[in-house]
C-alpha cells in the first residue's frame, strides 16, 4: 500500500480522521506492525497528523479545514459537542469558548493537540440525549440541542451542591427565553434539576 492509494481511499471516503481499524477495514490483508512503520513513515514526512495514539488527520496534500467540533466527536467516542462550545454556537453566552467541551458517558478526559484542548464531562447513560446532527461546512457534527446544552451546564454547575448564580454566567437572556420550555423541562427532569432559579432569573 502507497499513500497515493490511501489517500484517494481516504477522501473517497470521507475518512479525514482515520484509525488504524479504519484503514485495516479498507485494506485487510496489511500486517498491523508493517502499518505501523509505514504510519510512522508519513507522520515524520508531514503527510499525516497525531490527534492523539493511533488517530490521524490527513494534512497532505491540502488542508481540508476539518471543523473543531468533528475532531472533537472523532477524538473520543460516544461524545456530542455541548457545554460552553454549544452554548457560544448558538448565542446564548457571549463568550467564544477556549477549549471544545463535549459530553460522554466514558470516563472525563483532556486531550491537546495542535487544534487545542478538548475537554470530555462525564455523564450517566441515561442523560445522554438530545443531540442531533449539524452540518458545520462539509462535516457532520453530533451537537447538543440548545435546551440540552443549557441544562448540560446549569447540571455541572450546580454538581456537587455548588451554589450557582446566574448573574455571573452571562446567559443571553432574549436568547434563553426563545429556547423550547417544554424540552428544558424535560432534560432537566433527568438530571433532577430544578429550574425555578433559572425562569425567575429570566
Amino acid at each position: 500500500m502507497n499513500f497515493k492509494d490511501l489517500y484517494k481511499t481516504l477522501e473517497r471516503n470521507k475518512y479525514y480522521i482515520f484509525s488504524y481499524e479504519d484503514i485495516l477495514s479498507f485494506y485487510p490483508d496489511e500486517r498491523r506492525e508493517s502499518l505501523k512503520k509505514t504510519i510512522y513513515r508519513w507522520k515524520k514526512k508531514g503527510w499525516i497528523y497525531p490527534l492523539k495514539r493511533g488517530l490521524y488527520e490527513l494534512t497532505y496534500p491540502k488542508d481540508f479545514n476539518t471543523s473543531d467540533m468533528y475532531i472533537a466527536n472523532k477524538l473520543y467516542g460516544p461524545s456530542y459537542v455541548s457545554l460552553e462550545t454549544a452554548l457560544s454556537n448558538y448565542s446564548l453566552i457571549p463568550e467564544v469558548s477556549m477549549a471544545v467541551t463535549s459530553i460522554t458517558t466514558k470516563p472525563t478526559r483532556r486531550f491537546k493537540n495542535k487544534h487545542g484542548l478538548f475537554i470530555y464531562r462525564t455523564v450517566k447513560p441515561k442523560t445522554f440525549t438530545g443531540y442531533y446532527v449539524e452540518r458545520h461546512g462539509t462535516f457532520n457534527v453530533l451537537i447538543a440541542e440548545p435546551e440540552k446544552a443549557l441544562i448540560d451546564y446549569l447540571y455541572f454547575k450546580t454538581y456537587r451542591h455548588k451554589r450557582l448564580d446566574l448573574k455571573d454566567e452571562r446567559l443571553d437572556k432574549d436568547m434563553v427565553l426563545q429556547l423550547n420550555k417544554k424540552k428544558l423541562n424535560r432534560y432537566a427532569a433527568i438530571y433532577h434539576l430544578n429550574l425555578e432559579e433559572l425562569y425567575a432569573y429570566l
